[in-house]
């Protein structure tokens, strides 16, 4: 299969829709955080150099640019994992599909699916906190940003949102395969922590977006 990344967005949604188990859920789920990186880079692009932007005080600016600068940095990285959670998945049939017919080809099959399992959960854990990292840089850009475009933030939220609840789904979906219980705990952990403090961190951009609306 051709990279995600490089299809039209009718063909992506084609094979999303098909029969095939992968591209699925948690590339998806990567692909909304990224748009919700993209809305607020608009965002961002709609207001350096205009006459509001340039009328906030020097300290605002600043912080402005460098949240701005992680979300973009954000973007690329999410870029590389919608393709990524696909690879994962597909490592892990490969693993699958090893012969199973003696007890050494039965050993190595189940270390194999081991650390197929163990990278199928570590993908979408890594979008979940890059989705959370979003959210924590739109404040500035949703309270100064070009208010004509502040709606668009607050999908870009949204999307954010949506991307961090997604990949945790795919977190808690693939926990179960994972015999290391250390790694089991600390991703319950993770898990709880991202989803708690995403949820508190788009309500308080909605927030600022909707008075800002009016």
């Amino acid at each position: 299969m051709s990279l995600l990344m490089d299809m039209t967005l009718r063909k992506y949604s084609d094979v999303l829709a098909s029969n095939e188990p992968a591209p699925g859920g948690g590339s998806t789920a990567a692909l909304s955080g990224l748009m919700g990186a993209s809305l607020t880079m608009m965002v961002v692009n709609l207001s350096v150099g205009k006459k509001s932007y340039e009328a906030l005080e020097e300290e605002i600016k600043q912080r402005f640019m460098k949240d701005s600068g992680k979300v973009q940095r954000l973007k690329e990285e999410l870029t590389a994992l919608v393709d990524e959670d696909t690879e994962a998945f597909n490592k892990f049939m490969e693993a699958m599909k090893l012969p199973k017919d003696t007890e050494e080809q039965k050993k190595v099959r189940e270390e194999k699916m081991q650390q197929a399992s163990i990278y199928a959960l570590q993908i979408p854990l890594k979008t979940a906190e890059k989705c959370l990292e979003i959210l924590r840089n739109q404040e500035t850009i949703a309270s100064y940003g070009n208010k004509n475009a502040v709606s668009d933030v607050g999908v870009g939220a949204l999307m954010a949102l949506a991307g961090l609840e997604g990949a945790l789904l795919n977190v808690k979906i693939n926990l179960p395969g994972i015999n290391d219980e250390n790694i089991k705990n600390d991703a319950l952990k993770r898990y709880t922590s991202i989803s708690e403090e995403g949820a508190k961190l788009q309500k308080n951009i909605l927030e600022i977006v909707n008075k800002r609306i009016g």
